[in-house]
């Protein structure tokens, strides 16, 4: 049922947030932490690297993250560190159904770094051939990258992309933060995790993985204070902004503040649907007094049935909304699937107590239901949108299937419609990639041109401008004006602001935004006059 109800929703959306740059069908792909093979004391931390950079390089492809991979380790007993023969890992992909696997070793001899992996095809139990990249240690990043984009010629052997669009499409942390980061992980014990990520973060203050672990590394110690202040510094275009605010939520909510609470659960909810968000925002709901909180929890219960919290949190909803019916109706379903369940037993048979005869010999007896002490609702604390990821990355995949067959120039259109939809969400890197592929499918289009330009125009400025000429070169729209208009404002220069704002009004005279931005412009303009004219 929550498998359906996710499909759905997914097919509702009209972009997904997990796109991929270079679409294969539906292949699930495995990054094993590689062999140390050198004698060099104190690199056993650059096994577990190996994941850390190689999977997000590897595009088109779901590839099992870092959690998921321990996951997998514990249920089939074996331990965290791991670095399993070749028999061993043959084994692991079976039991986690995945179509690929990378192995790989490390070497240091003192001088020159190097790393050799291997694709394990599981369709076809091939090994591929041996793929090697070498550079310095200090070059360690690099040296993975190149690796990766070397296992790219073997996964994906049409892959059109350059060695130096590769190597600049991810920006890599300072070596000595990524080393931090790294052993962060890897720590057995949350004080040395905590004393990890933050010396990542001194050394990298814009290293947001390292601030999203410190962040949830203080939210497992039940530091929720601190947790609050490092989750709050994830910006929303970041991909890791909808797990850290979920955390940020569940801190806010421990802290008492309801409202931040509900409003980084809506952040989330807005984005993915997934069903312990819905719960907890009934929750927070519950706690502010509002009424919305029984139709979260009827979404939840929508959702997964089978989960007896959703019941119990929507048997208080209900209760306290007057309906003690329906809310015992919930607790008997709960406890059919959870018969030890005291908290809800005891709630059921309160509510089952008969109505309270009140009044006197004098006076006109009244009944009063029976007064229920209700109890807290419970919050789900794990963050799971693995399913979701899934389901997205193969939804994903049958659009690019379904899309193979076209014209270019009709696929361009689907990107560009896909991009505005993420970027509208605030998902600033997945838009730009759809508006990157839309280019590179047909130069020609002026709205995915646009859309590369409101994606640069937030840090690169000048390349902003270029992409929103080359729009209007391709076609005048008000839109790119009123971009470059907004451009030239942040260089101070109102003048040329004020030109750009006519054009585009020349083409749209009733556009709002214009007509704003020229009362502003004109507004601009009369304060410097003023400020200049003498006195």
């Amino acid at each position: 049922m929550k498998r359906t109800l996710v499909i759905t929703l997914l097919v509702g959306l009209c972009a997904s947030a997990f796109a991929q740059r270079t679409p294969l069908p539906g292949k699930t792909l495995l990054v094993l932490p590689f062999q140390n093979n050198s004698k060099v004391p104190g690199l056993d931390w650059i096994g577990e690297s190996f994941p850390e950079v190689l999977g997000p390089r590897l595009t088109g492809f779901f590839v099992i993250d870092r959690q998921e991979r321990l996951h997998a380790f514990d249920r089939l007993g074996l331990p965290a560190n791991l670095r399993p023969s070749r028999a061993t890992a043959y084994e692991i992909a079976q039991a986690m159904d995945v179509d690929y696997i990378i192995l790989g070793s490390y070497a240091y001899d003192g001088q020159s770094f190097s790393a050799r992996a291997q694709v394990l095809d599981m369709e076809g139990l091939h090994l591929s051939q041996l793929v090697i990249a070498s550079g310095s240690l200090p070059s360690l990043i690099q040296v993975e990258t190149l690796l990766a984009l070397n296992l790219m010629h073997i996964l994906a052997p049409n892959l059109a992309t350059s060695r130096s669009e590769f190597l600049s499409a991810q920006p890599a942390p300072r070596l000595d933060a990524f080393e931090n980061y790294i052993r962060g992980l890897v720590a057995t014990s949350r004080q040395e995790q905590i004393a990890r990520f933050r010396e990542a973060v001194r050394l990298n203050p814009a290293y947001t993985q390292a601030i999203f672990q410190l962040g949830k590394a203080c939210y497992e110690g039940r530091d929720y204070a601190a947790a609050e202040g490092w989750l709050e510094r994830i910006p929303k275009s970041d991909p890791l902004a909808r797990e850290a605010s979920f955390y940020l939520g569940i801190s806010n909510y421990y802290l008492s503040q309801y409202e931040k609470a509900q409003n980084a659960f809506d952040f989330v909810a807005s984005r993915l649907p997934l069903t312990e968000v819905y719960n907890n925002l009934g929750v927070v709901a519950g706690r502010r007094g509002q009424k919305s909180a029984s139709e979260y929890f009827e979404r939840a219960v929508e959702a997964d049935p089978r989960d007896p919290d959703y019941r119990f949190n929507l048997a208080i909803a209900l209760a306290r909304n007057g309906d003690s019916a329906g809310a015992a109706r919930q607790l008997r379903e709960l406890l059919a699937l959870r018969p030890l369940d005291g908290e809800a037993k005891t709630l059921l048979d309160a509510l089952s107590r008969p109505p309270v005869m009140t009044g006197t010999a004098t006076t006109t007896p009244t009944i009063k239901p029976a007064e229920v002490k209700l109890p807290l609702e419970r919050i789900k604390r794990n963050y799971d949108e693995a399913l979701f990821r899934q389901l997205a990355f193969e939804l994903e995949n049958l659009s690019e299937m379904k899309l193979a067959d076209k014209p270019p120039r009709e696929h361009a259109v689907f990107h560009v419609e896909r991009g505005r939809a993420l970027l509208n969400q605030g998902f600033m890197g997945e838009a730009e990639k759809q508006f990157h592929e839309a280019v590179t499918l047909d130069p020609s289009n002026a709205a995915a041109h646009l859309g590369m330009a409101r994606i640069l125009a937030a840090d690169k400025p000048s390349e902003a401008r270029a992409e929103a000429r080359t729009a209007l070169h391709l076609q005048a729209s008000a839109e790119a004006y009123l971009l470059l208009a907004q451009l030239d404002l942040r260089d101070n220069n109102s003048a040329a602001a004020g030109d750009d704002v006519e054009r585009a009004l020349e083409l749209e005279p009733a556009n709002a935004a214009a007509v704003a931005l020229k009362r502003d412009i004109a507004a601009r303009l009369a304060d410097k006059s003023h400020t200049l004219a003498p006195q």
